[in-house]
């Protein structure tokens, strides 16, 4: 693809001889066309002829001799895979009409470029950096309007694009996992043993992760916490931003997500119910049911 550097190596290497201004305008036309991969079959007298795309040859290349002979510049270029294209600059006043149309095409593209614009006034005649400005934007227009639309293989693929979901305007994924390590799973040994998926780092008491072997599937419990708050959809369905999915309590039934915590050795959820009412001297019936005959200052 041509910009402004590799416009600028072809001509330091090419070292043209500028009559003025409007040469070295016309050069970076020729330029830009090499940059961009073409080579130059023809050029000059042979160039204006009326057929010069047919006779010129498709393969090849020539010297620049006689690019300029003329006020009139003319090019034909040649590349693999591409049809022929024949480059002409029409001088008019101080500007530079470049059209280009590519073998067997119906309209060519076409660039008005002011003189002025891209030409500086340099004593040196091998100082070609000194002799230019404004060089990319000529090199862009040049791209733009007549290298793209002769030959659209030059253009460049946009690069593809992941965009967020505040763009796309998704609406996130609902689940208890989402957000949070994905274990691996299940992993095929060589053997041929199936490993079962194994949670990655990141849970806690607070959002505890599923055992070895289990899959990340549930959703929409809270957040796993034992401590519920008034927006706790566990005590109060249908309050808060989560759906109302426990329905009525029933007698016996914990509440989806609870879990038994431990308070000390021996408790075992099934030993906390209330048993009948208490013998005058015995302990209190929410703490361990000791057998009698202990005494009542047991602690």
């Amino acid at each position: 693809m041509a910009n402004s550097d590799t416009v600028m190596l072809v001509i330091r290497s090419s070292r043209p001889q500028f009559r003025n201004n409007r040469d070295k305008v016309a050069f970076v036309v020729h330029a830009s066309f090499i940059s961009s991969g073409y080579k130059l079959v023809a050029t000059g007298r042979p160039a204006l002829a009326e057929d010069a795309l047919s006779s010129s040859p498709s393969q090849g290349e020539v010297g620049i001799e006689g690019w300029n002979e003329f006020e009139e510049y003319a090019f034909v270029y040649a590349k693999k895979g591409s049809k022929k294209i024949l480059v002409k600059c029409l001088v008019i006043d101080d500007k530079v009409l470049v059209d280009a149309i590519a073998e067997g095409g119906r309209e060519p593209a076409h660039l008005e470029i002011d003189v002025e614009k891209y030409v500086a006034e340099s004593s040196e005649e091998g100082d070609y950096d000194a002799q230019f400005k404004n060089l990319e934007k000529l090199v862009t227009d040049l791209q733009n309007q007549i290298l793209y639309k002769v030959d659209e293989g030059l253009k460049p693929v946009p690069p593809t694009t992941t965009r967020s979901r505040s763009e796309t305007n998704e609406e996130p994924e609902a689940g208890y996992y989402v957000g949070r390590p994905v274990p691996l799973g299940p992993q095929i040994h060589p053997s041929g043993v199936v490993v079962p998926p194994i949670p990655g780092p990141g849970y806690s008491d607070l959002i505890p992760g599923p055992g070895a072997g289990v899959y990340p599937v549930r959703g929409g419990f809270g957040d796993g916490s034992m401590l519920i708050g008034p927006n706790d959809p566990r005590m109060f369905p249908g309050i808060g931003d989560q759906p109302d999915f426990m329905g009525l309590p029933q007698p016996g039934v914990p509440p989806p997500g609870a879990r038994y915590d431990p308070i000390g050795p021996g408790f075992e959820p099934g030993r906390l119910g209330r048993q009948p009412p208490r013998r005058p001297g015995d302990i209190h019936p929410d703490l361990q049911h000791f057998p009698r005959g202990f005494g009542s200052d047991y602690i």
